[in-house]
């Protein structure tokens, strides 16, 4: 089983495909940590894979909420975390962040370096760099 994936977008006509390819490559991974600088894309990323995990609701970014909740066409759980507010761990663990992690359910994790001692060791690292204004890098790391 490969260790690393690394995908080069050319644009957001590639991100179902990169979604797809990332989901193939992850599937198996509740926890996704997606990394990279402001304006990289990890909200834009999470949101094609939400499609490709077939959620029904309209994904968003939850940058005010903290969490959103969306329910995939088999009524699986997906979580979509944005912790780049927040002033400490503690607010992460108010809202329960350690029982998302640990569920059956689908974490997609934005500024996860914010709350490092939450992240379970079995997680996947999702790491985005910009390339220009329309490519992006995309590596993705297994680990646990």
């Amino acid at each position: 089983m490969e260790k690393e994936l690394i995908i080069e977008t050319k644009g957001l006509k590639d991100l179902a495909a990169a979604a797809e390819k990332l989901m193939a490559f992850g599937s198996d991974y509740n926890v996704w940590l997606m990394n990279g600088d402001m304006g990289a894309g990890k909200t834009t990323l999470t949101i094609a894979l939400c499609k490709a995990l077939g959620v029904v609701d309209d994904p968003t970014s939850p940058t005010y909420s903290l969490v959103n909740e969306y329910r995939t066409e088999d009524g699986l759980p997906v979580y979509h975390f944005d912790f780049y507010r927040i002033h400490d761990e503690a607010e992460a663990e108010e809202i329960g962040a350690e029982e998302y992690f640990y569920s059956e359910g689908y974490c997609f994790i934005e500024w996860s370096s914010l709350i490092p001692s939450l992240i379970p060791d079995r997680h996947l690292l999702v790491d985005i760099d910009v390339i220009n204004e329309t490519n992006r890098l995309i590596k993705v790391t297994r680990n646990g």
